[in-house]
């Protein structure tokens, strides 16, 4: 899977960093999460704790998008067979499914081809009725992917305000609280479009502690987040959206466009949304990975966030602690890590990434001889074609000009110079980030 071992393996720390890395992405594949938590027995389909008789319905149709919505419509035609109507998902890499159209779409932003793929997946979704099974998977990168602009907003208008709210450090959740009431599908509205159709909802976590309704910006979950609370990221962030966005935001604010629809909503009387894949499932593979390679494994959250730069700092020193004193954990040891973490971008920028900022800041603070590895798990650390980096304090030669690589938000054109960039190539999956401190024995 790492495209480019040969050539960032040091040592056999590095080594073990790596193997669990795979172990973590491998463990995502949404094919293995669907068919662990969906199966068939006769003609009683069974998500989670919840069947569905599929004889009671005329019609099953799959409809979706995100990084791993292939992998999941893949499996659910396994599945379902000559039971599936048809349908439709916005995938990030084309791959071939049988009964269900796939369309190729655009990541992080949104474009005219993912707008168009949404119009006919909203289509499909307004002509069910009470005899119609929706399967909506939702996976990471479907906040971009399923691009309905609510109004008379233009694509134009939405790329812009995109970009600023990724590029001004904003938490994903809040960027999400914007998306919901810039959409036509967002934030509950393909529930309130589907009724009276039945909705089983089949996500893949991309956020810290699976927060439905922040997943691709929660669809088929009931929204709590209003109006004003979009308005709010701006001001709080110091951020100006495009005219035309503010004044739809305060439209919605002034009650003159409907608000997404809340828990109590009827609309959710047939929708069920399920959780079939997240972070925590990465986390508990690579901790296997290490247990066999002799190093303990201690799993120190699926729910990290904040500034990758800085949320580096401390768990480096949990490393450095491990070594000096045996707490928490006695080496040989991988600490490991999961979540989200923000880059926010000063001046022009440059290469890289939140987990490439993660392992240089990481390994310019470290004093010791743990070896810091982070990716993101669908491959593509930000905006860069790699998935993140390798590292440990002594790869760090020129620390000057690693810092000021950090400081510039260039720290992907540092890390390809040293050869520590982590390739892997698009791997169909998204669970967020995984980080793994591999911390070596007494003897290594």
């Amino acid at each position: 899977m790492i495209r480019n071992r040969a050539e960032v393996v040091g040592n056999r720390v590095h080594e073990v960093a790596l193997d669990c890395i795979e172990a973590a992405v491998d463990a995502a594949a949404p094919e293995a999460a669907t068919k662990s938590a969906i199966g068939r027995e006769d003609q009683t389909l069974t998500v989670g704790g919840t069947t569905y008789d599929l004889d009671e319905y005329g019609e099953v149709v799959i409809v979706g998008g995100g990084k791993a919505a292939g992998g999941v419509t893949r499996a659910l035609e396994s599945i379902l067979g000559d039971t599936l109507s048809g349908g439709h998902v916005v995938v990030k890499q084309a791959i071939d499914t049988e009964t269900v159209r796939s369309s190729v779409g655009d990541h992080p932003l949104p474009s005219d081809r993912n707008v168009a793929a949404t119009a006919d997946i909203l289509e499909t979704v307004d002509e069910a009725d009470a005899e119609t099974l929706i399967l909506f998977v939702l996976t990471g990168g479907a906040s971009a992917l399923l691009s309905a602009p609510a109004g008379d907003l233009t694509l134009e208008e939405l790329q812009t305000t995109t970009d600023r709210l990724l590029s001004g450090g904003v938490p994903i959740a809040e960027i999400n609280a914007v998306r919901k009431h810039l959409s036509d599908l967002k934030g509950g509205q393909i529930a309130r479009r589907a009724a009276p159709a039945t909705v089983a909802g089949l996500l893949i976590s991309d956020v810290v502690g699976n927060d439905l309704s922040t997943i691709g910006s929660g669809p088929s979950v009931p929204d709590e987040t209003t109006y004003e609370d979009a308005r709010d990221v701006f001001e709080r962030y110091d951020l100006t959206p495009p005219p035309a966005v503010c004044n739809y935001l305060e439209s919605g604010r002034d009650g003159r466009v409907s608000e997404t629809p809340f828990p109590d909503d009827t609309v959710f009387d047939r929708v069920t949304n399920h959780l079939i894949g997240d972070n925590a499932t990465a986390l508990d593979a690579a901790a296997a990975v290490a247990r066999e390679a002799g190093y303990e494994p201690l799993v120190l959250t699926s729910r990290l966030r904040g500034e990758a730069r800085e949320v580096a700092k401390p768990l480096v020193a949990i490393a450095e602690e491990a070594t000096a004193t045996g707490t928490p954990v006695e080496p040989p040891a991988v600490l490991l890590a999961g979540g989200e973490t923000t880059v926010t971008v000063t001046g022009d920028g440059g290469q890289g990434g939140p987990n490439q900022e993660f392992v240089l800041s990481g390994a310019l603070a470290h004093d010791g001889d743990a070896v810091i590895a982070a990716v993101d798990t669908d491959g593509e650390d930000g905006s860069s074609d790699v998935a993140g980096a390798i590292a440990d304090g002594a790869a760090i030669s020129d620390r000057e000009r690693a810092r000021e690589a950090l400081l510039a938000n260039d720290v992907g054109s540092y890390l390809s110079e040293i050869e520590a960039t982590i390739e892997t190539g698009p791997t169909g999956t998204n669970v967020n980030d995984v980080i793994a401190l591999a911390i070596p024995g007494p003897s290594e």
